[in-house]
């Protein structure tokens, strides 16, 4: 039985059997690893309270190599990220985050853009940066990383030119981008304002620190929406945290966090 060792963050878990946990970890050397931690729901386990959902640690399992799932050995904590489980709406955001990841990618495929995005979320939401806004951020350029970018600039159907943003823009999430008033007749679409638009063409230019640092208003509401659209698309149907989320801003004083600094 092979010995591993990575770097990783606690993306999910189960509870198997009466005490056992299946927990899922996303490392920056191999990707999505899922692994059994025996006994980790015993109240005296040895793993105590670190595989917490965010936590970041040093993972060290066996690998039999005939299953997919691992023998969690170890997992020494680097950093537990508990102001953002301490917080409802850092919470539901990071839940989120965590959960694309989980979803979107495959067992043992690193992907060391995706993990490194993972982090800086996290590192974001620890520092209080509005929750929403990290989620967008980290959304937009997760999905970009693996792939799935929208076309923005023309009708994905016909190729004609996108005019200057103005009124909704119709947009064929499956079919990979914003589709013309001509192709887009009688067809059931996403629309985003034009303001929305213009707002994910800046993100895209930004630094991670400027995108998170730029307020959202209005357009952070529907590119959350358009993230979601496009992630429910992805993995056949929609995340399991997007209900908790918009049932957290649903009673939250503000928009999504959107105004918290």
């Amino acid at each position: 039985m092979a010995l591993g060792k990575a770097t990783a963050v606690v993306i999910g878990s189960f509870p198997l059997g009466e005490s056992d946990r299946v927990v899922t970890f996303f490392s920056r050397e191999r990707g999505k690893i899922r692994g059994v931690a025996k006994a980790a729901r015993r109240m005296r386990s040895r793993f105590s309270g670190a595989l917490e959902l965010l936590t970041v640690g040093h993972l060290v399992f066996f690998d039999g190599g005939r299953s997919d799932l691992v023998q969690v050995d170890h997992f020494d904590v680097i950093h537990p990220f508990d102001r953002v489980r301490d917080d409802l709406e850092r919470l539901g955001q990071a839940a989120w985050m965590a959960e694309c990841v989980g979803r979107l990618t495959g067992d043992r495929d690193p992907n060391p853009a995706v993990y490194g995005l993972l982090l800086r979320g996290l590192k974001s939401l620890e520092l209080g940066i509005a929750p929403r806004r990290v989620a967008v951020v980290f959304g937009l350029r997760c999905i970009e990383a693996l792939g799935h970018r929208l076309r923005i600039d023309a009708c994905v159907l016909c190729g004609r030119r996108r005019p200057a943003d103005r009124g909704p823009v119709p947009v064929d999430v499956e079919g990979g981008g914003t589709v013309c008033a001509g192709c887009a007749a009688g067809a059931d679409l996403l629309h985003l304002d034009a303001g929305s638009l213009a707002t994910l063409r800046r993100l895209r230019g930004l630094s991670w620190e400027e995108a998170t640092g730029s307020r959202l208003g209005r357009a952070g509401r529907e590119l959350r929406e358009l993230l979601e659209r496009q992630v429910g698309g992805l993995i056949g149907q929609p995340t399991r945290t997007s209900r908790f989320v918009r049932e957290i801003e649903r009673f939250s004083p503000i928009l999504g966090g959107e105004e918290r600094q």
